[in-house]
């Protein structure tokens, strides 16, 4: 028999997000939650060893005084959230740029006034390293406490080589401290900053030639990201980034079609990357060329809630066409500032007409695929990481339907349980 160090036990539903879809789900795929009734999930050294009916895995897994077993009796035990786009290290926070926007000045127009991602850069280049984990750690506990147990972290508020270092090497650091695991994604490409508005190329030639080849030397990041966008950086100055990260190592993704049409998805497709974010503004064109060149669009209705915009992302069609989706928060403190993954679900079904299921996929199994890390989270299976969420649920559709409250009973990450309930954690 296997041995266990923790077994959940008695769950109403274990959604385990298997498939015999390989790859990112798609389609009808995407409904498929491999929902098992009366489950449970054993786990040994922060791994999973079995999950299955509680009858079955009770009767291959060796139980002694040093099992913690957990009775999930009545709730339902999900993966943990992989949220794979924030911006979660910034020095300040911009509530009076959400009231500017509440009372009818566009987003274009605040940054353009030197709001926007330069007042984040501002803050962030006159705070220490050390104030920036300080200030960084009670929101990843926050995540946390939601039950997201992964994220794609980015860079993107320094602007300059040092300060997009200390970013990268803030994020290095938490991961070192946090539970969660932190994929850290240079973003130097976010904006030109306010002493290079008018010397973009020289700007440009600095991320090309300077702050790409020193963070890949460094392995500082695993994917290199960009703002493609009107008035940020155009087709061809993000190809030319772009096409310098990837020939250093680093994986791609695109802040893509956003707010515009530009055709950000369709330089996704044709440079290969990862995923392309955003895509409020897509066309059939860019979600073919996505589909056929398997390019995961991170979708963040997030973003369009903070702004305050009536065009969400056409998830709809996306799904409908074969494209695999993903969701996020884009947690960032202009436009998205929430740590709740349980709220993006219902956002996306209320907003996109996502089914429960197809939310739950997309923030987990395919938001894996996203930060191509599928191969170790984002569903429940043998030699998986053990990263579990036990909510205070009896149905999984309850998650995005009873919005604006926590319903997380337990999180199981990195061989801790959080919180610890001595009560809830035997029998």
């Amino acid at each position: 028999m296997k041995s266990s160090t923790l077994i959940v036990k008695n769950a109403r539903q274990v959604l385990t997000m298997r498939s015999d879809q390989d790859g990112p789900r798609t389609r009808e795929h995407m409904e498929d939650v491999g929902i098992i009734e009366d489950g449970a999930v054993a786990v040994s050294e922060g791994k999973i060893v079995a999950a299955g009916k509680t009858k079955e895995v009770l009767g291959q897994i060796k139980i002694d005084d040093k099992t913690n077993v957990i009775n999930a009796s009545n709730k339902v035990v999900l993966p943990g959230f992989v949220d794979c786009h924030t911006h979660p290290v910034f020095a300040a926070t911009r509530e009076e740029e959400f009231e500017m926007r509440i009372k009818g000045r566009p987003y274009q127009e605040i940054a353009a006034a030197g709001g926007g991602i330069k007042s984040s850069v501002r803050t962030l280049r006159v705070a220490s390293k050390q104030e920036l984990v300080e200030l960084t750690l009670p929101r990843l506990d926050r995540m946390m406490s939601y039950g997201t147990t992964t994220i794609e972290a980015k860079s993107g508020y320094g602007l300059s080589l040092d300060d997009e270092i200390k970013m990268l090497e803030v994020i290095e650091e938490l991961n070192r401290l946090h539970p969660i695991d932190l994929i850290p994604t240079f973003l130097g490409a976010h904006e030109i900053p306010e002493e290079y508005k008018d010397r973009r190329d020289e700007y440009i030639r600095l991320i090309v030639e300077k702050m790409i080849p020193e963070v890949a030397k460094r392995k500082l990041a695993v994917f290199c990201d960009i703002f493609c966008e009107k008035g940020v950086f155009d087709i061809e100055e993000s190809r030319k980034i772009l096409g310098a990260a990837k020939g250093h190592g680093l994986k791609l993704k695109l802040h893509a079609d956003q707010l515009t049409a530009l055709g950000g998805s369709k330089l996704a497709a044709e440079l290969g990357a990862v995923s392309a974010d955003h895509l409020e503004f897509i066309d059939d064109e860019g979600i073919e060329m996505m589909k056929q060149a398997g390019v995961i669009g991170v979708l963040l209705p997030g973003a369009c809630f903070g702004l305050g915009m009536t065009e969400y992302p056409p998830a709809r069609k996306m799904i409908d066409q074969g494209l695999p989706v993903a969701l996020a928060t884009d947690f960032n403190p202009g436009s998205s500032m929430t740590e709740s993954m349980p709220m993006i679900l219902s956002m996306a079904c209320l907003m996109m007409k996502m089914s429960p299921a197809e939310a739950l996929v997309a923030s987990t199994i395919n938001s894996a695929h996203a930060v191509d890390s599928a191969e170790e989270v984002g569903s429940i299976e043998v030699g998986k990481k053990a990263d579990l969420v036990i909510w205070n649920v009896q149905d999984y559709r309850e998650i995005p339907y009873h919005y604006g409250v926590n319903l997380v009973h337990q999180v199981i990450k990195k061989r801790g349980i959080f919180p610890q309930d001595e009560g809830a954690n035997k029998g």
